[in-house]
């Protein structure tokens, strides 16, 4: 996470941006993970919040820029960041124990079978536009937007509620929502639902202003880049200022906001937060170590020169374990037709490679994870293998399939293919006599993906394999992912949470962000069938040891099927100023933006 800013949107997953040996993490370096963890949980408990002065300003430096201002229609983690900090759910994740807690809610009740949830909503709410908040928000919110079918939000997954008809087939279900009265909400479910409170972090938009967009059909085109920030209306603790397009984007404090702290004093404390894009990664450092910027996400690479200047230059580096979000590489596998021209997305050689599992293990054994770790990350990683972060916990499966970096190995399988290299040009061709050439692709800006796609790209070219490492805008290749399904193979990232479920957008073979085959009528695939029901099954089941069961077993069967080929995980590394009241490093965040002050003002 560039930002220890932003508040988790349950349901939700974002896009974000050598050696012989078994990459394994040794048995010191599992010690060394389980004392930062239990560190980090005793940072938590041990923590209170001061009372903060108002003023000041929030820096930092990031290369992520926003792609649009309507957050229902967000899939990137940069326009996500942004507007987290003008929109809210009815409840949010603390940033101390990562569990859910009232927000625009404050209280709620459940009945007995827990398919009756009512919520109890704040009254001294409003809008940034001075409006007042109500029940009839979260309505709309709900009816009329996230289960609105021609508004394409990935939000709506996490709200699509499936359960098995009297034929033993699945049917999805939406549930109800219904304003009792102006503070009151009631959400019946069709099925019991295990992480529905996380799921209520679900932001909540403005029904005064977005009403009639909706009505007239246009709402997929308001609050886009252009329009100017004042516009975008929400209840969050700041407001955009400013956006300037490959510069910055600069927020105000809210000055109605709604939460006071234990003294009765308004907040934020913070009068504003300044969100300066830089066009690399490594240009972040150069803002931190100007002064620029407050916080810097460290890389591995800057670790060791970094650590021995934090008295010098008065910060601190909080090391917080592996990330939650993921790096990884992927084949379009996408089977079907432009509806318009009717052309295959994927030409049928291509599909023929990628739709292979032999090719796909062939490809894990080539992906040097050490390589990575060693190189990239400076020591400062680990290698993954699971569809879910150790940072997760318990919901981690440590015992999936594994795929140690062995080119041999990997050439081995293709010519067991009898896809070798016939005509003696370098290259492979498959058992049909095509050459097996493609394209790499991941983002430019991010200097770490671009260096993991090389590592990944050179050892493919050893491998025989005609490939060609493309470096483009991400902006671009959000569009080829997501709407024109034009790419062959990928690196690139995908946010993640504590709750397997914020992933069902993803792992559900009818969403959109099932990347590899996207938004399918009925699972191309007996594997892909069975993780859908495991996801759903481990939504509904209300045990949590059945629940991490379930969880395990689709762990078990996507390291077995490879949609998706993981690369290795991070070291979380925070620079922080020494400058902030009401921080501790925890494992979910660093401070709570709504507290956090400057003691340098």
């Amino acid at each position: 996470m560039r930002l220890i800013l932003a508040m988790l949107v349950a349901g939700s997953v974002m896009l974000l941006a050598c050696s012989d040996e078994i990459p394994t993490v040794s048995d010191d370096s599992h010690s060394a993970e389980s004392d930062t963890v239990s560190g980090l949980v005793a940072n938590a408990d041990a923590f209170e919040y001061e009372i903060g002065e108002h003023g000041g300003t929030l820096t930092f430096a990031t290369i992520s820029e926003p792609l649009t201002f309507n957050l229902a229609l967000a899939n990137d983690a940069g326009s996500s960041g942004v507007l987290g900090n003008l929109f809210e759910g009815l409840t949010d994740i603390s940033w101390l124990t990562g569990e859910p807690q009232p927000n625009l809610a404050h209280t709620w009740d459940v009945s007995a079978d827990g398919l009756t949830w009512t919520f109890y909503l704040r009254r001294d709410v409003r809008w940034h536009d001075g409006e007042a908040f109500s029940a009839a928000d979260v309505e709309f919110t709900f009816n009329e937007i996230i289960y609105n079918e021609a508004i394409p939000t990935s939000t709506r997954a996490a709200f699509t509620f499936r359960l098995l008809d009297e034929d033993g087939q699945w049917q999805t279900a939406p549930m109800t929502v219904e304003a009792i009265d102006e503070f009151t909400v009631q959400f019946v479910l069709p099925v019991s639902f295990a992480p529905f409170l996380r799921s209520m972090g679900t932001a909540i938009y403005p029904q005064h202003i977005l009403q009639p967009s909706v009505d007239d059909g246009t709402f997929n085109e308001v609050w886009g880049i252009e329009t100017e920030p004042s516009e975008i209306i929400g209840t969050g603790p700041f407001l955009i200022d400013q956006y300037v397009a490959g510069e910055r984007v600069s927020f105000t404090r809210n000055p109605n906001y709604w939460m006071t702290d234990a003294e009765g004093n308004q907040l934020p404390y913070l009068d504003r937060v300044v969100q300066v894009i830089v066009p690399e990664l490594e240009d972040e450092l150069e803002a931190f170590r100007s002064g620029l910027a407050d916080t810097h996400g460290v890389l591995g690479s800057e670790y060791e020169e970094l650590a021995l200047l934090q008295d010098d230059e008065n910060f601190t580096i909080h090391r917080r374990g592996p990330t939650f979000g993921t790096v990884f590489l992927s084949f379009n596998q996408n089977r079907d037709r432009d509806p318009e021209s009717g052309e295959a997305y994927v030409p049928a050689d291509r599909l023929h490679w990628f739709t292979n599992l032999e090719f796909r293990r062939a490809i894990a054994h080539a992906v040097d994870k050490n390589a990575i770790i060693d190189q990239v990350q400076h020591g400062l990683g680990y290698p993954q293998w699971s569809a879910v972060s150790p940072a997760s916990g318990d919901f981690h499966n440590p015992d999936v399939a594994t795929y140690e970096f062995d080119l041999d190995r990997a050439a081995r399988i293709l010519d067991d293919l009898g896809w070798t290299d016939r005509d003696g040009n370098g290259f492979r061709e498959d058992d049909l006599g095509n050459e097996i050439a493609f394209s790499l692709a991941t983002n430019e800006g991010n200097t770490v993906r671009e260096q993991v796609a090389g590592i990944i790209h050179e050892r493919m070219i050893e491998l025989g394999l005609n490939v060609e490492l493309q470096i483009i805008d991400f902006g671009d290749l959000v569009g080829q992912l997501t709407t024109t399904f034009d790419w062959d193979a990928i690196v690139i990232g995908l946010t993640g949470g504590p709750d397997p479920w914020s992933g069902i957008v993803v792992w559900h073979s009818s969403e959109t962000l099932h990347l590899w085959h996207p938004n399918q009528s009925e699972p191309a695939t007996a594997w892909e069938a069975e993780v859908d029901e495991l996801y759903v099954l481990g939504s509904q089941e209300l045990d949590r040891e059945r629940r991490i069961a379930l969880y395990h077993r689709a762990q078990e069967i996507i390291a077995e099927n490879l949609p998706l080929i993981y690369t290795t995980l991070p070291e979380r590394l925070s620079a922080v100023r020494n400058v902030f009241g009401n921080t501790t490093p925890t494992l979910y965040g660093l401070w709570d933006i709504r507290y956090l002050y400057r003691t340098d003002e």
